[in-house]
């Protein structure tokens, strides 16, 4: 495996460790045999086109979906359905945002503290207006989501996901249905979290410009298998044809990593 990165505040986050995942849906093979290891405080992305298992392989990470073999490990521990309460900090942000239309923004992010009765009314306020200020959303709690752009709702669901302190978080395709501008707004916060708060990332995407804007390491799969693990240097030059044929794409935008 590739060393992590070198940022001192990468300790916060934990390694994730997948053996021999297999994994099929209605007897058609999904996930066949997926070894990966994630390094603390790494933003490590899973790329491939869509039905190659992305998403089913994101569920397993964060305990959604059980493995038919195999096993993941977070932190150490083996995952369990977030019910359980596992010894670590996960959080997810979901495809479409999934804020809840009846709820403003600030109740919204500040739902899980509130249902599960974690914190003072006051202290919950607090701390939703310290994550949405993170995100750039300082002075946005009352709104709704319909006053929201599709950026500034996925970086409310960012913030939602700030709330438990996650030492986890998981990104199913962060940048989908968003402008050129919105996309770059979300790809520059993910990489500002990792530098800020040090917290393991692992962003499932099919946006190339994402992907070889903020990764430290990347995966490419494709038919449930992974084709290819490294840098994005390596993967560029890797010689799999089925992966080069994937990459033949002009890249927008250098490295993030370089430049936030």
């Amino acid at each position: 495996m590739n060393e992590s990165p070198s940022n001192p505040a990468t300790q916060r986050g934990v390694a994730v460790r997948v053996r021999g995942l297999c994994k099929r849906l209605q007897g058609t093979p999904v996930l066949q045999d997926i070894d990966l290891d994630v390094a603390p405080g790494e933003i490590f992305v899973i790329m491939g086109p869509s039905g190659s298992g992305k998403s089913v392989l994101l569920r397993h990470l964060s305990g959604l979906m059980e493995p038919d073999a195999g096993e993941v490990l977070v932190g150490g521990q083996p995952v369990r359905a977030p019910e359980l309460m596992p010894d670590y900090r996960l959080a997810m942000v979901f495809q479409s945002g999934a804020l809840l239309n009846s709820l403003t923004v600030g109740e919204n992010v500040g739902l899980f503290l509130r249902e599960h009765r974690l914190k003072p009314p006051a202290e919950i306020a607090r701390i939703v207006a310290e994550k949405l200020a993170v995100v750039g959303l300082k002075g946005q709690e009352h709104k709704l989501p319909a006053e929201l752009s599709g950026g500034m709702k996925k970086r409310a669901a960012i913030a939602r996901a700030l709330v438990i302190d996650p030492q986890l978080i998981l990104y199913d395709e962060p940048t989908s249905e968003l402008d050129p501008v919105s996309a770059s707004v979300i790809a520059e916060e993910i990489v500002r979290l990792q530098r800020r708060i040090g917290v393991t990332s692992i962003v499932v995407s099919h946006d190339r410009d994402l992907v070889f804007g903020i990764a430290d390491r990347l995966a490419v799969i494709s038919g449930g298998r992974i084709l290819a693990v490294g840098t994005p240097a390596r993967i560029r030059a890797h010689p799999n044809a089925e992966l080069q044929a994937f990459l033949n794409v002009d890249f927008q935008f250098p490295s993030l990593k370089q430049t936030v």
